[in-house]
């Protein structure tokens, strides 16, 4: 059953990340303006180029946060499900899951995975698949279900007090698919589908309502953090281009 549910995951990522980036397409704001002409990624070929290639991956907001908004226009169903997809492979929902699974590896939640590097891996392993199915349940269909929209929208111009309360209300509330401001089904109820179905493959030690709602409570403070970073990441993105804006 647990190798059954791995494969399930690992598949439908797969799969849905492979259609959803096929059809991806569009300029988003604060990306390298080239004078009209594409930018091309080349292999590196040395330790300079390899910074250099990540740099200009680090450009493109939509492989760092997919979820930033980059309009207020019609965002459907099929949109929710790409959406989905590319926040469950993205560089912050990878680099997230190697932070948090060293941290819960040194505090030793988890504890059924054990330490070491097997214990590691386990542990980002499991991070990864909460991380997926929590954009499947909330991101996809719970938005889809109750007409939200489950991108982030920067407001510029905050002071970083008011940058945190916003992060703050971005847990508790959202925009509708009509702009109206409603309670953030999706991020409130998709963390809690996804921890209940962790709860198939986490060791049998980890398991129950108190490791679940322990979980829920990590997802919920990883969302904040991320929000506050998604309110910074415009000004960080420019501060981080190598090539010239015209």
């Amino acid at each position: 059953m647990h190798r059954f549910a791995w494969a399930a995951v690992i598949c439908c990522l797969v799969c849905t990340c492979s259609r959803a980036q096929q059809t991806q397409t569009g300029t988003l704001p604060d990306a390298p303006a080239g004078g009209g002409q594409s930018q091309t990624v080349t292999q590196p070929s040395n330790p300079i180029q390899s910074s250099v290639v990540l740099f200009q991956v680090l450009q493109q907001k939509s492989r760092v946060f997919p979820d930033i908004a980059t309009n207020a226009g019609e965002f459907g169903a099929w949109q929710k499900f790409k959406l989905a997809a590319n926040n469950s492979m993205s560089v912050s929902t990878i680099a997230q899951a190697l932070v948090a699974a060293g941290f819960s590896q040194a505090i030793d939640s988890a504890s059924g995975y054990g330490q070491g590097v097997d214990g590691y891996a386990k542990r980002f392993g499991a991070d990864m698949a909460r991380s997926a199915s929590d954009n499947l349940f909330g991101t996809f269909l719970i938005a889809s279900a109750l007409r939200e929209d489950p991108r982030f929208y920067v407001k510029r111009g905050l002071s970083p007090k008011q940058s945190l309360k916003y992060a703050a209300q971005r847990l508790v509330y959202t925009r509708s698919d009509s702009g109206e401001q409603v309670i953030n089904f999706d991020g409130l109820l998709g963390p809690l589908a996804s921890e209940g179905l962790a709860n198939t493959y986490y060791p049998k030690t980890n398991r129950g309502f108190g490791s679940t709602f322990v979980r829920y409570g990590s997802d919920q403070g990883w969302k904040f953090a991320g929000y506050v970073v998604r309110q910074y990441w415009p000004r960080i993105n420019r501060k981080l281009r190598l090539l010239p804006e015209s």
